[in-house]
């Protein structure tokens, strides 16, 4: 994506009293482009086009749908999507024996594990028994604990892909104060820490925050993660704040109250279009730079 893209999306994102929707949709539509590019400069070099694997256990029909954009998303840029359905009673020994190949598999080149998983599976353990150089979804603790500490690792995706929209659309992180509203290990703990690592000064709120309406009121970034249909209201909300939707409930609805929420807010991500698209782009893009140190490495041996 070049300055004379970037500028044109986010002159496309303002609307008339100059708020900024931070439109996930048209960001990873710029940068699938170039993604095409470099798994084309891959195959060229390498005689072969990379390989995402998804494993999906069970027919939870959110993840199954899930994981068909995921293919859908690979097949647009030119990896090779490959689905590895396990039955729902699929035990974690078998779960982790499967990854085991595909770890060891050369052609594959990224990971994924579709969250979550049956509830008798220990998720955690198959998490962190991918190789964190395919972890490309950065659900291990090896990627976690990389990023955490400023090293070169895979984010997890989704929040790699909230911080790309507000750099992309120029939303200003350092110096600000971020809230984060849940603690997930995929999705509000590495939130915070990347936040932190843009040197936002954050707060992480949970089940057990006193007072959460008057914590959030002081937010200038709010990045709700909770799975609660519009759990977030307006009147918690700062005037002149960013909103950071990363909820999807039944009916498009996200986590916080857009519809009342919104008018007050400086910049915000739509739901749907706002996060979902980047939680997929980052992913693809992770793939494409696993694919690319893999080649690089091969080259050098």
């Amino acid at each position: 994506m070049n300055d004379f893209e970037r500028e044109a999306m986010r002159a496309q994102a303002k609307t008339a009293d100059g708020q900024l929707i931070l439109n996930g949709k048209a960001l990873s539509a710029l940068i699938e482009a170039d993604l095409r590019e470099r798994v084309a400069c891959i195959i060229e070099k390498s005689g072969r086009a990379p390989v995402l694997a998804t494993i999906i256990v069970g027919d939870n029909p959110a993840s199954v749908t899930y994981v068909r954009m995921k293919g859908k998303a690979c097949e647009r840029i030119g990896l090779v999507p490959l689905r590895v359905a396990l039955p729902e009673e699929t035990t974690t020994e078998e779960l982790l024996d499967e990854i085991c190949k595909l770890n060891a598999d050369p052609d594959v080149c990224g990971i994924l594990l579709q969250h979550p998983v049956p509830k008798h599976i220990d998720e955690p353990a198959c998490f962190n028994a991918i190789d964190p150089e395919k972890d490309v979804d950065g659900v291990g603790a090896t990627n976690f604990g990389r990023v955490a500490l400023g090293e070169d690792g895979f984010t997890s995706a989704t929040p790699g892909g909230i911080i790309r929209i507000l750099k992309e659309y120029g939303v200003e992180i350092e110096g600000k104060e971020a809230v984060v509203i849940g603690r997930s290990r995929i999705l509000g703990k590495p939130l915070a820490m990347l936040l932190l690592r843009e040197n936002a000064t954050v707060t992480v709120t949970h089940t057990r925050t006193q007072n959460l309406p008057e914590v959030v009121r002081r937010a200038d970034i709010v990045a709700a993660c909770v799975g609660r249909p519009e759990f977030v209201k307006a009147e918690w909300i700062k005037p002149g704040a960013v909103l950071i939707d990363a909820g999807y409930n039944p009916g498009n609805v996200g986590d916080i109250d857009l519809k009342n929420a919104a008018p007050i807010a400086s910049a915000y991500t739509p739901v749907p279009g706002g996060v979902g698209p980047m939680t997929i782009c980052t992913l693809m893009e992770q793939t494409v730079k696993a694919a690319e140190k893999r080649m690089n490495a091969a080259e050098i041996s």
